[in-house]
């Protein structure tokens, strides 16, 4: 019908188009006057506008029809789209009208199994109420009789079974510990032999002690200036250092091996090799750390800490090399704290770290104190610190871990050869410890322990005020650094206490 309307439309467009133009009048220089010329032209253009105007009538006519049929198609259209959408409202009416019944269903049955459990309820209330009434027992008594009867029917085979599970654990857990102490040693068992080392200087040519020695002392003079170890030249044959500061007498002993190599000895020489050796040393210490702390499974320390891990190599405690001991203590430590379940790199880092306070020197303190200030100071975790303050019982175990690097360290130091120590020497310095305190006027008693690292005086609060107390600790602390050599520090308590004892009769 749309394409029928288009094409007529278009037809009377084209009609319109060619409707002819109405004629001009000619001019010309020779236009014909005569009358009978004229009269055929109008009579000619007459005929063309009648056909013209019953074709446009025509046309109308059509389209008139075609605009009434297109209407009454449209009608027809639009009835049978109110027909589609009554017919599917009336199927969404009756769908609607299903669900409403079946949630009316739904809910008429829910209502009835809520009322039978309430039914069930009441029941079951009214019969324990019944059985309650006939046996003379509330519900909680009846429970509890059943329970004691039944726990005195067992109590012989309960006994019997914690009797033998004590038993089997005791037996599992003194076998478990052997197992787990010999493979923690297992583990800890090392390739690394360490050298000890002497500081004792073997010479061929005596003439070289006079080149050390130099013009006036000088030499020498200059050579303990810069390494800061006292030279001994006394013995025939071999040059002994002196010093309690292992890296410095290392320093020391290879600077004069290549003095006496190299036979130039000078005090501008040997400043300059003390200053190449000593560089080359901390390079050395440095790598040795970085082993140390690799060989544990250590990889995130700071540098000042490996550094200071690496002076281990020129350290020992009681003739054990302290890379040898912190690195068979690191392996018991680890191997144990997997047998029992502990945190692993705690324990890691509280071995490896727990010796650190010895290499600090230029503070005072016992090394336990001196490594948890510098573990402190560059932000360790507080379980490791507390595993370094705890490995020596300095104060009580605050965790498994603490325990077990105290464990450790005790097993490494205590096995077998681990440690040389020279009694008669030890008893000297104890003897002379405690001589050089009971010198002084009014001390009563002087007591030397913790392997001579602390000196108690005790004195006659009769014959010693507070002042002098203090006085005399200084002077104790002057003649201990003046005549004994020892490794570390000494700390020397004076106590001075007042007592007074009446007996009534």
């Amino acid at each position: 019908m749309f394409d029928v309307l288009k094409t007529l439309s278009g037809l009377v467009k084209t009609r319109k188009a060619k409707k002819p133009a109405p004629p001009k009048k000619a001019v010309s220089q020779q236009e014909p006057q005569t009358p009978k010329m004229v009269k055929p032209a109008a009579s000619s253009a007459v005929a063309p506008s009648v056909d013209l105007q019953a074709a446009m009538k025509l046309a109308e006519a059509q389209a008139r029809e075609l605009i009434l049929e297109a209407k009454d198609e449209a009608l027809r259209l639009k009835r049978d789209a109110e027909d589609e959408g009554r017919r599917k409202l009336e199927v969404i009416d009756r769908r609607e009208g299903a669900l409403q019944e079946r949630e009316k269903h739904l809910s008429s049955l829910e209502a009835q199994i809520t009322q039978k459990l309430a039914d069930i309820e009441a029941l079951k209330l009214d019969q324990l109420s019944k059985l309650e009434k006939t046996a003379h027992l509330t519900r909680d008594e009846a429970k509890d009789l059943v329970l004691s009867e039944v726990k005195a029917k067992l109590a012989a085979e309960i006994a019997q079974e914690i009797k033998q599970a004590q038993e089997e654990a005791k037996e599992t857990a003194d076998a478990k510990a052997k197992e787990i102490l010999v493979d923690a040693m297992r583990h800890g068992a090392t390739d690394y032999v360490p050298e000890f080392t002497v500081s004792v200087i073997k010479i061929t040519d005596e003439d070289m002690k006079g080149r050390i020695i130099g013009k006036e002392g000088r030499n020498i003079r200059a050579f303990e200036t810069a390494t800061g170890v006292d030279v001994d030249l006394d013995e025939e044959g071999v040059i002994r250092l002196s010093s309690f500061d292992p890296v410095r007498r290392e320093v020391a002993r290879v600077t004069l091996e290549r003095l006496l190599r190299d036979g130039r000895v000078q005090p501008g020489r040997i400043e300059e090799l003390v200053e190449t050796v000593r560089k080359e040393l901390e390079r050395i210490m440095f790598e040795e750390g970085q082993k140390l702390c690799h060989a544990v499974g250590v990889y995130n320390l700071p540098a000042p800490l490996i550094a200071l891990l690496g002076r281990f190599k020129y350290r020992f405690s009681y003739g054990q090399n302290m890379i040898a001991h912190t690195l068979e203590e690191t392996k018991i430590g680890i191997a144990l704290a997997h047998e029992v379940g502990a945190d692993v790199n705690v324990v890691r880092l509280g071995c490896l770290l727990h010796d650190i306070g010895k290499i600090i020197t230029e503070k005072e303190g016992s090394h336990v104190e001196l490594g948890v200030e510098l573990l402190k100071k560059y932000g360790m975790p507080q379980k490791v610190i507390d595993c370094v303050a705890q490995h020596h019982e300095d104060t009580p175990f605050s965790s498994l871990e603490s325990m077990l690097v105290y464990i450790a360290d005790a097993i490494s130091g205590s096995r077998p050869g681990a440690r040389y120590e020279d009694y008669e020497q030890y008893i000297k310095r104890l003897t002379d410890l405690e001589g050089i305190a009971k010198a002084m006027p009014g001390v009563k008693e002087a007591f030397a322990f913790q392997a001579g690292r602390e000196l108690r005086v005790a004195v006659d609060p009769g014959k010693v005020d507070d002042a002098t107390a203090t006085i005399m600790a200084s002077k104790i602390k002057e003649e201990v650094e003046a005549k004994l050599t020892f490794p570390g520090q000494v700390k020397i308590t004076v106590v001075r206490e007042l007592r007074a004892t009446e007996i009534a009769k």
